[in-house]
């Protein structure tokens, strides 16, 4: 058999690395050829360029490129979960039949019984140019959010006792922090002003009255992913990242757990008090505590093993500003 020059073979397992899926479109091989349209998963490529493949159907049977013809199939896509608190307002009926004027103010304990018909509601909602992407049908930046996130959408769930608004994510390849951090900002905008801000001014008909949701508050709102949400160690552990003051000269910057320096923020602004009210607001929307922030600052300015970068340390420690020079890495992009 020739030999394979070295640098092709290294264009192909690049190309095609272990574990991919592969369809086949034909087999040229004379006297066990598989079927057309066979799946099977590609174990490694040969220094001779030969697949091997696992096939679905047992099959073992190697391919060879350039006599065979097949291709990759998509990958699967992954769920990622971001959960929201919800909040409602339910209108009954009086005696008469008409609606009460005020109304009464429920919270995610008291929404579980109306989990199915919220539901429905959601689903309901959608629009038919939303089908297939969902919420990503509106996102309009060419990034790497819009490459590997399939689709969004709303729904509820229930869990610890309290009914959630869950913002349903299909992901066809691992996001970056930052990128994850894009995601959950467009789902918040999504939740506040968009899709959300129509879906709470819809009434959902109940045998007593009409209720109201809304998938975004102007208090006590935050987003995260399931792990952030239910984790026994969600309030201790460091956040992937987080946005802080810059000590010396109090800019707005990001940070990323495990990486010295910090991110400059395309948000920031020359007033310090309002960089810092901005990263109080991001923050607690990502459900990031203070305590968190300062073990994430701590972190990059004096390494990731020292006591300081540890939540549970500032838990019984009052946070000391430090005066000194973080090293500068390259500007974060948000929206």
């Amino acid at each position: 058999m020739q030999a394979v020059p070295k640098e092709w073979l290294d264009f192909l397992r690049e190309q095609f690395p272990e574990g991919s899926r592969i369809k086949l479109n034909e087999m040229k091989d004379p006297y066990a050829p598989l079927e057309p349209g066979s799946t099977g998963t590609l174990k490694y490529i040969d220094d001779a360029g030969q697949f091997h493949m696992k096939w679905d159907n047992g099959s073992a049977l190697a391919l060879i490129i350039g006599e065979d013809r097949f291709q990759i199939m998509p990958p699967e896509p992954q769920t990622l979960k971001f959960y929201m608190p919800l909040t409602a307002r339910l209108y009954c009926y009086d005696g008469w039949g008409d609606l009460e004027e005020y109304g009464n103010d429920l919270d995610g304990r008291d929404l579980r019984d109306y989990q199915s018909c919220i539901h429905e509601a959601l689903l309901e909602n959608q629009l038919p140019e939303e089908k297939g992407r969902g919420l990503m049908r509106w996102y309009d930046k060419q990034d790497g959010v819009n490459m590997k996130v399939q689709s969004v959408v709303f729904d509820v769930e229930s869990r610890d006792g309290q009914l959630w608004g869950v913002a349903e994510c299909k992901v066809l390849a691992e996001l970056l922090p930052e990128e994850k951090e894009a995601l959950a900002e467009y789902i918040s905008g999504q939740a506040s002003d968009g899709w959300g801000e129509g879906f709470e001014q819809r009434a959902i008909k109940l045998d007593e009255g009409e209720l109201y949701v809304s998938l975004w508050n102007s208090s006590s709102w935050s987003i995260q992913t399931e792990e952030e949400t239910f984790s026994p160690d969600s309030l201790t552990r460091l956040p992937d990242l987080c946005w802080s003051i810059l000590p010396s000269d109090g800019s707005l910057i990001c940070i990323k757990r495990g990486e010295s320096g910090y991110f400059r923020s395309d948000w920031n602004t020359r007033d310090p008090d309002m960089n810092r009210r901005l990263a109080d607001s991001i923050n607690q929307r990502r459900g990031i505590t203070p305590a968190q922030e300062q073990a994430m600052l701590t972190g990059s300015m004096c390494g990731w093993d020292v006591p300081g970068a540890d939540p549970k340390w500032h838990a019984d420690h009052q946070p000391q500003q430090s005066e000194a020079v973080m090293p500068e890495q390259h500007s974060y992009q948000q929206s």
